[in-house]
């Protein structure tokens, strides 16, 4: 985000030396030379090894026909064995990781579990502010949830 604020700063005309300056007196610690590194970064093995591994599981995701396959379904394990049957040497970690950062989860199946069971027969407590939680002042009105 920082490098392509002075990105666009270079682009209107401005030095790297005074947008830097700027930012370190707004509260932002980044010297020339830290953006310049930056600038010359390349990614890293993780990032480029994750790249792949991401391309995979989109790809088992969706046909050639961009619909959507069984597959799609898969969790964490079934999405970790069926890339490295294609050859890709994965973790479980590394999918689970990669999984959330895409935002996809598995399909989960069969119910939650129902810890409470009401009594329908019991007494239900008077609603006494009668839906109304507005008060007039601090201390006056007070509520609980069971």
């Amino acid at each position: 985000m920082i490098l392509a604020f002075i990105e666009d700063q270079r682009a209107k005309g401005r030095s790297v030396g005074s947008i830097c300056k700027v930012l370190r007196e707004q509260g932002v610690p980044v010297a020339e030379r830290t953006y310049r590194a930056w600038k010359r970064a390349q990614p890293s093995n993780r990032d480029l090894a994750d790249a792949v591994i991401i391309d995979a599981i989109r790809a088992a995701r969706v046909n050639a026909k961009g619909e959507l396959t069984p597959e799609s379904m898969y969790g964490r394990r079934k999405m970790t064995a069926l890339l490295r049957r294609q050859d890709l040497a994965v973790s479980k970690r590394q999918v689970d990781r990669l999984m959330r950062q895409l935002q996809i989860n598995g399909l989960v199946r069969g119910k939650g579990v129902r810890t409470t069971i009401p009594d329908r027969n019991a007494a239900r407590a008077p609603d006494l502010l009668d839906r109304d939680f507005t008060a007039a002042a601090p201390n006056r009105q007070w509520v609980a949830d069971f």
